[in-house]
């Protein structure tokens, strides 16, 4: 049976995951939250594919790449430039 309880955000963006369904779940271990309308899911990121993991890197550094864009915080380089930061993201 699925296990309920209810929890709140901090000021600083912070929720406690009550012990009771802490089970599976230690100290340091990476989290991938997910997003989707209305439902905020957690899941254990070891559980999840390399490659997935390597994925939401990617996504966060082009998502922060357009905010500066449109920040207007971006600047011009060249394509080799360009090539040899986008390969330093691994």
């Amino acid at each position: 049976m699925n296990k309920i309880d209810i929890t709140k955000m901090s000021s600083k963006g912070q929720i406690v995951i009550p012990q009771e369904l802490r089970e599976g779940i230690n100290e340091g271990d990476k989290l991938v939250v997910i997003r989707s309308e209305d439902q905020i899911i957690l899941k254990r990121a070891d559980s999840f594919d390399k490659n997935l993991e390597e994925d939401l890197k990617f996504a966060k550094k082009t998502e922060e790449a357009w905010k500066d864009i449109d920040e207007g915080k971006f600047k011009k380089t060249s394509s080799n430039d360009f090539l040899k930061e986008i390969r330093s993201f691994k």
